[in-house]
């Protein structure tokens, strides 16, 4: 009867361990409006109002070290100082480091941008709010920030984890056109009117809308996508808007009454050119397309029990190649000429602190959260789909997912051969880095990956 009785004992105790393992990751949510005030700065123009709002969004995992952040957010660009201070002041909320948050935008165009750094220095050459409304952003950071500390208080436990992927299908093409010479021929852009451009083949895309969510039992907590194409439909409206990805992401949201926070794939050479002719009724017709993807990905998902010992959370710092066109002299020169256009000026101070971050070899973390057999890869500026197909193929046994659009300040990523093709996205114009960034971008997520 002795040992009859010590053997439930000990059942009970490894039941009650299990049990508090898996309850001891939870699941918090976040969701603030970042939507600008009429008369501040989009990206191109002053807004007008608002067509659709804006969100700051994002999850909070609790129970695998310290917490860990990731925050999606419907601007064009989060940069330098930008990346600073919301990475700080959710860090702060959330009770863990500035190196456990990510925070990525889905790079709408009728959306501001940030980088306090640049208005920081702009201030000091007496020109103040030329890219952005400083102190608008700093209430999105402050709001999100508060809905960190609140979603805490009411975090969920996580029992279990789901993949799904699903295919979308007549949106994504290569903005590339290469000639038989193997340079750019032609850029299709996000809307193309030449039908001739749209009737070429899509080119090199990832077709594949990848989600992860997060489940309490059959209770779903939230479901994060992952789909690679810049969201234009159209722009230079002054109406804020997240464009068909995040009209697509709220359908979802709506339909499921379940969080979706959606991010921006490795999409720099991709858009929706072949299939939009920039024709306003594109927007709901290109939502629906992606919003298919995501329900297909909804219902393909399989769920795994998860425990916080299945979790991790890793980064490898990269100093990234600057450009060679970046020159500090002709930077300080715009900078300072109070007769350049506020805009000219903004891009001078963006690109002069990007070449002082280089030239002092201070880094960017490329961060990767493993959740069991998957694994979420957060990635710097407007990266080529290129570097998404490649991350996959080094680990075909895993589930590969990832996010750009973090750091914007380097603008587009090629490929190394791309800076030899010519284009748009390799141009001195969009590109702030060096052909070698490659290697440097991929070595840093091989390790990642091979890491348990």
């Amino acid at each position: 009867m002795r040992r009859i009785a010590i053997a439930a004992a000990l059942f009970l105790l490894v039941g009650a361990f299990t049990s508090t393992s898996q309850a001891d990751l939870k699941l918090a949510t976040f969701d603030v409006d970042a939507s600008p005030p009429v008369g501040t700065a989009l990206a191109y123009d002053p807004s007008i109002g608002v067509q659709n709002p804006l969100s700051c969004r994002g999850v909070v995992l609790i129970g695998s070290g310290k917490p860990i952040v990731l925050c999606a957010v419907d601007w064009i660009g989060i940069g330098t100082g930008g990346q600073v201070v919301f990475k700080e002041s959710f860090a702060k909320a959330a009770g863990t480091t500035p190196g456990r948050v990510a925070v990525h935008t889905l790079h709408q165009h009728d959306a501001p941008r940030c980088d306090f750094a640049v208005e920081e220095l702009l201030r000091n050459v007496g020109l103040e709010n030329a890219g952005f409304d400083d102190a608008f952003a700093r209430d999105v950071v402050r709001r999100a920030a508060a809905a960190i500390r609140k979603s805490i208080d009411n975090a969920r436990a996580i029992t279990h984890l789901g993949l799904g992927f699903g295919t979308v299908k007549d949106v994504a093409s290569n903005r590339r056109i290469l000639g038989e010479d193997g340079k750019v021929k032609f850029t299709r852009w996000t809307a193309t009117r030449d039908e001739k451009l749209r009737a070429m083949p899509a080119g090199t895309i990832d077709s594949q809308l990848k989600m992860v969510s997060f489940w309490n039992g059959d209770k779903a907590l939230a479901a994060l996508s992952y789909y690679a194409c810049h969201p234009q439909s159209y722009y230079r409206t002054g109406m804020a808007s997240p464009d068909f990805p995040g009209l697509a992401r709220n359908s979802r949201q709506t339909a499921t009454k379940v969080p979706h926070i959606h991010f921006n794939g490795a999409g720099g050479n991709i858009g929706a050119g072949k299939w939009n002719d920039g024709s306003k009724e594109n927007r709901q017709v290109l939502a629906d397309k992606v919003a298919v993807g995501m329900v297909d990905a909804w219902n393909a998902t399989k769920k795994s029990p998860i425990t916080a010992a299945d979790v991790a959370w890793s980064t490898a710092p990269v100093s990234l190649p600057v450009a060679s066109h970046l020159v500090e002299s002709t930077l300080l020169k715009t900078l300072h000429n109070k007769d350049a256009k506020p805009a000219d000026r903004w891009f001078a101070a963006k690109h002069l602190l990007w070449l002082r971050r280089c030239n002092n070899l201070e880094t960017i973390d490329i961060s990767c959260l493993t959740l069991r057999n998957s694994r979420v890869l957060h990635m710097p500026g407007e990266l080529f789909v290129e570097y998404q197909l490649a991350a996959q193929k080094l680990r075909p046994d895993l589930f590969v997912a990832m996010a750009a659009y973090g750091d914007y300040s380097p603008g587009y990523i090629g490929t190394e051969i791309a800076y030899s093709q010519g284009g748009y996205e390799s141009s001195e114009r969009a590109s702030r880095v060096a052909p070698e960034v490659e290697g440097v971008l991929m070595g840093a997520v091989k390790t990642l990956l091979n890491k348990r």
